[in-house]
């Protein structure tokens, strides 16, 4: 006799809450964030650079190396199907990519430094620019913020890179 109330409290809990929609965040992508300076030496300026150092200081911690440059390249849409499926590739831009691996990132002002060599051997003007890496919360802020530290390198210098 007891539980007798039971079932239809529970079959009451059940209505209710298969009616009701309780909001449920999005979920957030796992994807770790790169500490690192990302540089892109611009089609203009990318046949005069063979070789690229980069050193980076931030809160009295510096970190530099040698930088590989890989060929940059732009997304192409290649349209969708019928179904939904959707695709892409990628193109050559002429840029080239690098990255210098940084052991953390804040948001305090950097100070970084490019020297290389070109293709003959002879050294590349060194280029230093100070600049403040930004942060973004580009799945929501529920979702934690990033810190990015881009840049780009032409024959006039150096220069943080604009948002995307």
């Amino acid at each position: 006799m007891r539980k007798s109330w039971v079932l239809p409290a529970l079959m009451a809990t059940t209505v209710l809450t298969g009616c009701y929609h309780f909001p449920v965040p999005a979920p957030c992508p796992a994807i770790a964030q790169a500490t690192v300076v990302s540089v892109t030496v611009t089609r203009e300026y990318a046949a005069q650079v063979a070789a690229l150092h980069l050193k980076a200081c931030q809160g009295g911690v510096c970190k530099e190396s040698d930088v590989e440059l890989r060929p940059g390249s732009d997304p192409v849409d290649q349209g969708c199907t019928p179904e939904g499926v959707c695709s892409a590739t990628a193109s050559p831009n002429g840029t080239r990519l690098g990255m210098l691996m940084l052991d953390t990132l804040t948001e305090e002002l950097m100070d970084l430094t490019a020297t290389g060599t070109a293709p003959d051997g002879s050294a590349l003007p060194e280029r230093t620019l100070q600049f403040r890496p930004r942060a973004a919360y580009p799945f929501g802020e529920e979702c934690g913020r990033f810190i990015t530290a881009s840049v780009s390198l032409d024959a006039n210098g150096l220069r943080q890179s604009d948002p995307e």
